[in-house]
């Protein structure tokens, strides 16, 4: 598990026209995962359920995982951001590589207080 600089995650998934995005997603569920040693995240399932949905399921994988970014905060003692429902609203109105940008950061903030 390592950092990811939100730059390069940004326009890599502009570059790449989403299908870097794809991969932080199955990334981000992994680590999440792996913080939370919750065996009941999928990452493989998660990545699927947003392409075989056409992005519905990505949707609520936003809101999903800002949810579990608190509970991962929650179990380090750091400051608490829930951003669950800004990230809903945002990717819904097709804002999600905001999104992108704001959730990296959170889990880098996790990440060093994880090490």
């Amino acid at each position: 598990m390592e950092k990811k600089e939100i730059w390069f995650v940004i326009i890599m998934s502009l570059f790449t026209f989403g299908i870097y995005f794809l991969y932080w997603i199955y990334s981000f569920s992994r680590d999440v995962k792996y913080i939370l040693n919750d065996d009941s995240i999928n990452p493989g399932l998660e990545l699927l359920l947003c392409i075989i949905t056409l992005g519905l399921y990505t949707i609520y994988w936003m809101y999903k995982y800002g949810k579990l970014l608190v509970k991962c905060q929650e179990e380090l003692d750091l400051p608490i951001e829930d951003n669950a429902i800004l990230y809903l609203i945002l990717c819904i109105f097709n804002f999600s590589i905001i999104d992108v940008g704001i959730m990296q950061n959170q889990l880098n903030v996790i990440i060093d207080a994880n090490v």
